[in-house]
């Protein structure tokens, strides 16, 4: 009986089982070559001249990268289980005739799936936005984290992760592609000369756009634009200059601190809103 059970153990490792090892060795290779393959097939089909810069293009070949592989790695599993499945003597007729049943049934029931799907190939082939671009979705904006055909991950500057269905995004607004913008409005009093402040605001821009420190974040200096508005307590100056993707807060920031500085030491005012109160004549 023994020698039985050793004999029949033995076959099944001389034949479906060594198949067995060989199938799961092939898709394990297959699965580290199509990584490979595919880093190196889009790093080719991406033209270099499309991007801003050499982040801009990494950002665009990491995300289809890991879309690409995620993708086919799914594929590449499914295919070899249902050869090792073929292997152990189970009939895998009826699993493919289910798969079928199955996307018979998303047809009329996942149309909220396949419409993700859809959204998500046009979002990478349209290159709307990749990963490590700051985006909007209405009103829920953040980092992009992570994108494939199904949902786009966001992480706000509070830290929070936002899950969208990419078939829910109505209108993406990238904040981060190619270039990005300076775009501050600032208050000076009426009383100040406005040829003096116009000076003063260039003078600060170029100093900026001429720090080390700095100089390499800029593509265009910032500098006065025009009169924006004439406001209740203020004249509103429109400040205008370019930045490179995701640096236009930190030179905005310090554009701010710089301009504050240099407004004081010229003796230029910043209004605020200010509140007269009369108080009526007390009577005797």
């Amino acid at each position: 009986m023994l020698n039985t059970y050793t004999e029949q153990i033995t076959s099944w490792l001389i034949s479906p089982g060594l198949k067995i090892l060989i199938l799961i060795t092939g898709v394990y290779i297959a699965h580290k070559f199509v990584d490979r393959l595919i880093e190196k097939a889009i790093q080719k089909l991406i033209p270099e001249e499309k991007f801003a810069d050499k982040e801009e293009e990494k950002q665009r070949e990491d995300t289809l990268i890991r879309v690409t592989t995620v993708t086919l790695h799914i594929a590449l599993w499914i295919i070899g289980g249902m050869m090792i499945l073929s292997e152990l003597g189970v009939n895998i007729g009826p699993l493919i005739a289910a798969a079928g049943i199955g996307g018979l049934a998303l047809g009329f029931g996942g149309q909220y799936l396949i419409r993700d799907v859809i959204n998500g190939l046009f979002v990478l082939m349209e290159n709307q936005y990749n990963v490590g671009d700051v985006v909007c979705f209405d009103a829920t904006c953040g980092l992009v984290e992570s994108v494939n055909l199904r949902r786009t991950v966001l992480r706000d500057m509070d830290g929070t992760v936002h899950t969208v269905p990419n078939g829910e995004i109505k209108i993406a607004s990238n904040m981060s592609h190619e270039f990005a913008r300076i775009n501050l409005n600032m208050g000076v009093g009426y009383g100040d000369d406005l040829e003096k402040v116009i000076s003063v605001i260039n003078r600060v821009g170029e100093d900026l756009a001429e720090d080390p420190e700095w100089k390499e974040h800029i593509t265009e200096k910032p500098e006065f634009l025009r009169v924006h508005e004439f406001a209740d307590s203020a004249v509103i100056v429109k400040i205008l200059g370019e930045t490179k993707p995701l640096q236009q807060w930190a030179v905005t920031g310090e554009l701010r601190k710089r301009l504050k500085i240099a407004f004081d030491r010229e003796g230029i005012e910043i209004p605020f809103n200010q509140i007269v109160v009369h108080n009526p004549p007390s009577s005797q």
